[in-house]
């Protein structure tokens, strides 16, 4: 079998190759635009003529200088990760190779970015060429990935194997593998807070956790995590539990687990999710506690949820709560970032037709959907590693969770996405009626803590930060914005023992979020301090730390109970 030796072929296939007469052709070569416009057509958007052919222009400019190079020898800079890699660098054909893909995807990205059209359609075109960018990378194919060719060679063809059957695995499994998944299992080494189930019922299990003090605060502290994925990314392991942070500050912690839907939640709706899921864990927590009042937190979803449980409660002539929490959470959806590239009209139209007066919404979607918002890191990444130079995903307990998919009952789902996203109708007092009661968030009186993540690309920060502008309608005052840094997840999971990232805080109220940033203060390491310190000022006064449940209430079973073990089909 004859090897391929890039550096002496390419260097016998150079001189075959008339740089006049390629010079020549970039002047007459035309790039062939018309896929493109036709795209932009669909979405009603346009392009002026002027600027393509300065676009193209530009880029003969750049293709001819990169030429240029290749003739002189001189390696191409490719300064993108996914190239970062020796081989890249010291094989003029694939350096080559690389450089020309970075250029050719600066010129279609530059075509997205210059199109004349509405903001939302302008955001679709330009992620659906972002995704075909991402996939026709070079480092996605065999052909083309020294790294891979090398580590073929390198292991006589068993990587190749091994890619092949990582590549069978995951077809079976549904989904890239992006961690270990055989070094996790839910209740032996992630979820394992000590705790006892406390109360269940159709849609949810109530956690209560153990105490770690001798006396804690006599106002609980209730968790209502997002239906969507399983409530341990707040409980991952002992070092970055949220849950176990909270229990360790001397607060009495329960936790919503929410059910898997399967069949028999197939008509389940959202007034279902309010009253019989948020509301029943704050009437048995209170019933628990023996409290009036408790400290309440959502997260992402969950804070959706408990916001507009949180409203109906006031409007009944209810207090129920001594503070609020939201992380990441959207009360406001006039800026829901790049997910926005899924919902319009039509596919909203297209789910209520299939699942919207019955049926689920599987949660490998969710899986595949969320994975495509960032191709590169979770999907084309794992292409690489785990399929060309066959792998093994390294254990990771972020990535495991993120894999645990779950799904939403149909009815409930559309209900969401018609209501909140597609119309954005919750910020408005009095237009959405749930469970028979008007919602008007203004009507939540009590201090609240509002978390933010600053590269978040599922709840962009300034969109977190208009809750400011919702809740406390007539105590602004009450409301308290802290921003981390990071994205949706690893923004929120940074506790103060790892002194990573930094926060940002700023105690004087503004109208908006750019104008809260201007006057922000950066501190260096975790915001869960700052939340502690709100938490304790709502959470009363120290008591003797107590046991599970009441009479009325009794323990079913351990932590993490069953319901977060049920897989999605």
């Amino acid at each position: 079998m004859n090897m391929f030796t890039p550096q002496t072929d390419f260097a016998s296939w150079m001189p075959k190759f008339d740089p006049t007469a390629w010079q020549s052709w970039l002047k007459t070569q035309q790039i062939d635009t018309k896929p493109i416009t036709a795209t932009m057509k669909e979405f009603g958007a346009t392009i002026d003529p002027s600027t393509i052919a300065q676009l193209q222009n530009d880029y003969m400019q750049q293709c001819s200088s990169l030429w240029q190079e290749m003739l002189s020898s001189k390696t191409p800079a490719i300064p993108d990760r996914r190239f970062a890699g020796p081989e890249w660098q010291s094989n003029p054909m694939f350096a080559f190779n690389a450089a020309t893909y970075l250029l050719n995807s600066r010129f279609l990205m530059a075509m997205a970015d210059a199109v004349e059209a509405t903001p939302r359609a302008k955001q679709k075109i330009r992620f659906a060429v972002q995704q075909l960018v991402d996939a026709m990378s070079p480092a996605n194919f065999l052909a083309t990935n020294p790294e891979a060719q090398q580590k073929l060679i390198e292991t006589k063809g068993e990587s190749l194997m091994k890619g092949i059957s990582h590549m069978i695995e995951d077809l079976q499994k549904g989904h890239i593998s992006q961690s270990d998944e055989s070094a996790f299992e839910v209740g032996r080494n992630v979820a394992t807070t000590e705790g006892a189930v406390v109360f269940e019922n159709a849609f949810f299990q109530l956690i209560q956790y153990k105490p770690l003090t001798k006396t804690v605060f006599e106002r609980p502290l209730l968790l209502v995590p997002p239906c969507i994925n399983k409530y341990y990314i707040l409980d991952l392991q002992p070092e970055n539990s949220l849950v176990r942070y909270a229990v360790s500050e001397g607060h009495t912690v329960f936790l919503v687990s929410w059910r898997n839907p399967d069949a028999s939640l197939a008509n389940a709706t959202w007034d279902d999710y309010i009253e019989q899921g948020a509301i029943e864990a704050i009437n048995v927590v209170r019933d628990i506690s023996k409290q009036d009042q408790i400290n309440a937190l959502g997260f992402c979803v969950g804070g959706t949820i408990l916001s507009t449980a949180l409203a109906l409660l006031f409007a009944r002539g209810e207090k129920p709560v001594s503070s609020v929490t939201l992380l990441t959470t959207l009360l406001d959806f006039s800026e829901t970032g790049v997910i926005d590239v899924f919902i319009d009209e039509a596919q909203v139209a297209l789910r209520e037709k299939t699942i919207g007066n019955g049926g689920l919404m599987p949660g490998r979607d969710f899986t595949s959907a969320f994975s495509s918002l960032r191709p590169n890191d979770l999907v084309w990444n794992y292409v690489k590693s785990n399929y060309l130079k066959g792998e093994n995903p390294p254990p990771f307990d972020l990535l495991y969770w993120n894999a645990d998919a779950t799904n939403l009952p149909g009815p409930m789902f559309c209900w969401y996405l018609r209501n909140l996203y597609l119309e954005n109708s919750l910020k408005v007092p009095g237009k959405l009626t749930v469970a028979g009661e008007p919602v008007d968030l203004g009507a939540i009186d009590a201090p609240v803590f509002i978390y933010g993540s600053r590269e978040d690309h599922i709840v962009p920060w300034t969109a977190a930060y208009e809750s400011n502008n919702l809740l406390n309608a007539r105590k602004r005052g009450n409301n308290r914005f802290v921003l981390g840094a990071s994205g949706h997840i690893a923004g929120v999971i940074n506790p103060p023992a790892k002194k990573k990232r930094s926060y940002w805080t700023n105690d004087k109220p503004a109208a908006s979020a750019d104008a809260w940033m201007k006057g922000a203060t950066e501190h260096p390491g975790s915001w869960w301090p700052e939340w502690s310190s709100f938490l304790g000022a709502n959470a009363g006064e120290q008591v003797k730390a107590p046991k599970y449940g009441n009479p009325k209430y009794k323990v079913i079973e351990p932590a993490p109970g069953r319901y977060v073990k049920v897989k999605a089909e």
